[in-house]
């Protein structure tokens, strides 16, 4: 009686344990787990010192590629958007999602951006080309490189 007792208390447990609700939104890529998940402005402290972290995190989207959705960046709280890209180019984002809130799984990143990428993502964005021509300086900043999103329905 002991051993049966113990033995549904243990597949209970396990149930529990494993039964964490999955998030529910539009699903892009792989599969994002319920876990520990960050908000956007708290992504740096998270990596300390490192260079690359695999982490998830949860932010508001400011912008999306006008072309087919190829990048998109979130909210941070010095003002400078994000940006995110995808694994592989292997998914595209809506680019009707500014203002929604996102989960993301992947690879944070501290990086430089060359001059040429920073004017490809200005023409992606379509800026004028007074703006692109202004792009001179290689830009240091923080960004992540999703393998797996979920636009909250909330």
């Amino acid at each position: 009686m002991k051993k049966i007792i113990l033995s549904l208390g243990f597949c209970l447990f396990t149930a529990f344990s494993f039964a964490q609700t999955a998030y529910t939104g539009q699903k892009f890529g792989e599969e994002v787990k319920p876990g520990d998940v960050k908000p956007a402005a708290k992504m740096e402290a998270a990596m300390g010192d490192k260079k690359t972290v695999d982490m998830k995190i949860e932010g508001k989207v400011v912008d999306v590629c006008k072309k087919k959705g190829c990048w998109m960046t979130l909210e941070m709280p010095n003002g400078d958007p994000m940006r995110v890209t995808f694994k592989d180019y292997a998914f595209f984002m809506p680019m009707d999602i500014v203002g929604k809130k996102v989960i993301l799984d992947g690879l944070a990143k501290r990086q430089t951006i060359s001059v040429e990428t920073l004017r490809h993502y200005a023409e992606d964005a379509k800026k004028s080309p007074a703006e692109v021509a202004k792009i001179t300086e290689p830009k240091k900043e923080l960004a992540f490189e999703a393998k797996g999103v979920v636009i909250l329905d909330k």
